[in-house]
């Protein structure tokens, strides 16, 4: 069976216009994802002892992710406040409380029972990434790091390399997904939003057009597209199969709202009614 644990960021979204928080995070969502997708999941971090920690932790359990390597800390959940000005997306606000977490002896010995360890660039691990790698293969999402040296220092680590490159021309991603596999990265995915996905291997290349959506909210889809990579690979399924299977999956996140549902009244230690005249 394949199994995947996550390590590193979780964040509550907090959507101003429908007073409710929904549990998020790169790291936090690919443990959700790759659950429903059918492994064994886990996630390891750090979240409050308050509402919003609490909100996290009963979204985890109710997903079926192992959170027996989940530390509940003194001091605030991690949030990020979203608010909307006609129908743009404003981010008005955040904090990254308890999140950014030094993982100890028992959760890196605990890595090593799985197919993969997922670890993403917003969560401040990057000194612990190589003691990862030595426990299992590592999927990294870079995100919108682009740093040559970033690349040159974590590329070598990865069994799967992502990133987000929407604003990307096709030459361009040809040029940072061979740069990445250059350096060490056996596999490299490049998600680009509505132009779709490349995941590139040795000398070969696969590319998938976006699925069309009439899209809800499109926070959490780049996720999602890295969970079922990231399966699909580890289960050993083609390319194309995976490709199309990923975007699938994707536009189905943009069907609701929250990266993985499962909102919440608001509930953080900020100004919200502050925030709300900010986008009136």
């Amino acid at each position: 069976m394949v199994s995947i644990a996550a390590i590193g960021d979780n964040v509550v979204d907090c959507y101003l216009s429908r007073n409710e928080m929904f549990p998020g995070g790169n790291c936090l969502n690919v443990s959700v994802f790759t659950r429903r997708f059918g492994a064994r999941s886990a996630y390891v971090g750090a979240i409050g002892r308050d509402e919003a920690g609490d909100v996290i932790h009963a979204a985890l359990k109710a997903e079926g992710v192992d959170v027996s390597h989940l530390h509940r800390l003194a001091g605030p959940t991690a949030y990020c406040i979203i608010g909307h000005r006609n129908a743009e997306r404003l981010f008005l606000s955040f904090d990254l409380g308890v999140s950014i977490f030094t993982p100890d002896a028992d959760d890196l010995a605990f890595l090593e029972s799985f197919s993969a360890v997922h670890v993403g660039q917003s969560s401040g691990l990057d000194a612990h990434v190589a003691a990862i790698a030595k426990r299992a293969p590592l999927s990294y999402d870079f995100s919108t790091r682009r740093e040559p040296r970033h690349r040159r220092t974590i590329a070598p680590l990865c069994f799967l390399a992502a990133l987000s490159g929407g604003d990307l021309s096709e030459e361009e991603v040809a040029a940072v997904s061979g740069e990445l596999l250059s350096c060490g990265a056996k596999w490299v995915l490049v998600t680009r939003g509505k132009q779709g996905a490349v995941l590139a291997h040795g000398d070969a290349r696969w590319s998938v057009a976006a699925h069309p959506v009439e899209a809800v909210d499109t926070l959490g889809a780049g996720d999602t597209f890295i969970a079922r990579t990231l399966y699909g690979l580890l289960a050993e399924e083609k390319p194309d199969q995976i490709l199309s299977a990923a975007a699938l999956a994707a536009a189905d996140t943009c069907r609701y709202f929250g990266a993985v549902g499962h909102g919440a009244p608001i509930a953080i230690a900020a100004d919200v009614d502050a925030l709300k005249l900010k986008t009136s």
